[in-house]
């Protein structure tokens, strides 16, 4: 509802005279500069951005999980169909996101942005009864506490067992392995439970306890191991962890590398909405009678993710199941990987289409700005969308089936939220990119690449070619990791030919 109460407070404010700021003076009228929202009408602004803000990281974070929760993992039809439902939220998203750069557009610039706002809100208002009606149709995952406070304290645990211990990491020898906690059974002494948890002593498993996933911790990040020890009392309270508790904080742990390297792709797409939507601005943006208004570009992008979602599930993947014999056909790091790439194709079309467009305001005497549209279509940035938003699908998708198949069940909801978080992060990475950019370019007395006083004068085509050799790199960093990763469901994910 967060969501529905910012939108609601948009349009209040978009609506009422008074909480909005004063009008620009129109241009050459000699009047003041526009100026700034401030005081109660900014806290209003600010209210109802970070409140929808709010609302669309609860709905993007949770959503992925439950979906997939719906699907029984055990079956490899399930399996399979849940592979489908990340497409087809991915394909989901990309519809939404079409009406919105075409026909939420439309209607702000033609109706006002009271009358967008309003139908934003009233839509997802519309939403919410709708997803209630199933509510006795869903399979609920009971709450078992936020994984944020399983990882702080395996953390804490294995810090407070390695200063108490000295150095080394792990624990102490396989034949005195931790096991899975067990607490004292209620029929023993006092004497029994104050000897329960000695220095160094190690928790026991119960034969209830051994259809339990892990017996003792891997070998892998060694240093948590500690964390299964038991440590002294602190305050009352004692820190030790369960074995499945430390294997679960390992695997986040394992695939945020992983998430490190699809930044730099979400910081390529986040020139989707800057430099490319200013570059098709200088062109010629008409289609027929229609003027198509830039900041419906993203068309481009969402329209390819809706025609290749169909076809990426019920065409590629069966072929490559037929192919490589395995249930996913593509794993998730295979397909993450082809975003990738799509990304560093993507920006090296970008730096050649900028010298193209360059090159026509060259030829046609308009390198300096002359308020008219350049001899040449915004089509031409139509490539550097399909590439853009060809990658989108491939590694949005595959990140979000990744996280949630690999994560503990317990943490599936925060791991597929690290899928959104990359994206912020790059779109962050962006802003610091371009003021590292035209700091590093700006000296000396040169103009910085991403300045000047009109499109025509940046270096636009340089700093794409920046963005494809760091995407490149990016890339082998992701290889490199790829090429070494287990996967904690291998196991699952391999199926024979004749099961197809």
């Amino acid at each position: 509802m967060a969501r529905a109460q910012g939108l609601v407070i948009l349009t209040v404010q978009a609506r009422t005279p008074s909480l909005m700021p004063p009008r620009c003076a129109s241009p050459g009228a000699g009047g003041a500069a526009c100026e700034p929202v401030s005081g109660a009408k900014k806290a209003v602004l600010l209210a109802g951005l970070y409140l929808t803000a709010l609302g669309v990281g609860g709905i993007k974070g949770s959503l992925p999980s439950h979906g997939a929760e719906q699907f029984d993992e055990r079956a490899p039809r399930g399996r399979k169909a849940r592979s489908t439902f990340f497409n087809y939220f991915v394909f989901c998203l990309s519809c939404g996101a079409l009406v919105a750069v075409t026909f939420a557009v439309w209607v702000e610039d033609n109706r006002g942005w009271e009358w967008g706002f309003g139908i934003s809100s009233v839509a997802i208002l519309l939403s919410v009864p709708l997803f209630a009606a199933g509510s006795s149709l869903y399979r609920n995952k009971l709450p078992t506490g936020s994984p944020l406070t399983t990882i702080a304290k395996v953390l804490a645990a294995a810090a407070l067992a390695r200063r108490r211990g000295g150095g080394g990491g792990g624990a102490q020898s396989s034949s005195n392995g931790a096991v899975i906690d067990r607490a004292p059974s209620p029929a023993g002494s006092a004497d029994d439970m104050d000897e329960y948890c000695k220095s160094g002593d190690m928790e026991e498993i119960s034969i209830s306890d051994a259809a339990s996933p892990a017996a003792e911790p891997s070998r892998e990040l060694a240093l948590l191991n500690r964390a299964v020890q038991c440590q002294p009392p602190r305050h009352g309270r004692r820190l030790a962890c369960t074995v499945q508790e430390v294997e679960d904080v390992k695997v986040v742990l394992m695939v945020l590398p992983i998430f490190l390297s699809t930044i730099m792709l979400n910081c390529c797409l986040a020139q989707l909405s800057t430099f490319s939507v200013e570059q098709a601005a200088t062109m010629d943006t008409r289609v027929g009678r229609l003027t198509v208004p830039p900041a419906s570009l993203p068309v481009f992008p969402v329209t390819f993710i809706i025609v290749l979602a169909p076809v990426y599930d019920h065409i590629i993947v069966p072929f490559a199941r037929r192919v490589t014999g395995t249930e996913t056909g593509i794993t998730h790091l295979q397909r993450i990987g082809t975003g990738l790439v799509m990304s560093v194709v993507a920006m090296a079309v970008a730096a050649a289409v900028e010298v193209k467009r360059k090159d026509v305001a060259s030829r046609s005497g308009m390198l300096e700005d002359s308020g008219k549209p350049l001899p040449i279509t915004f089509f031409w940035i139509a490539f550097q969308y399909l590439f853009l938003g060809s990658a989108d699908l491939f590694t949005l998708a595959g990140l979000l089936e990744f996280f949630f198949s690999e994560a503990p069940p317990r943490m599936r909801s925060l791991a597929t939220s690290l899928s959104w978080a990359s994206l912020a992060l790059g779109y962050y990475l962006s802003s610091v990119l371009v003021s590292v950019v035209n700091s590093a370019t700006g000296r000396g007395g040169h103009r910085p690449w991403l300045q000047g006083a009109s499109l025509n004068h940046y270096r636009l085509e340089r700093f794409y070619w920046v963005m494809c050799v760091l995407s490149s790199i990016n890339y082998l960093f992701f290889l490199f990791l790829a090429v070494r990763y287990k996967y904690r469901n291998a196991g699952v994910i391999k199926v024979m030919r004749t099961s197809l």
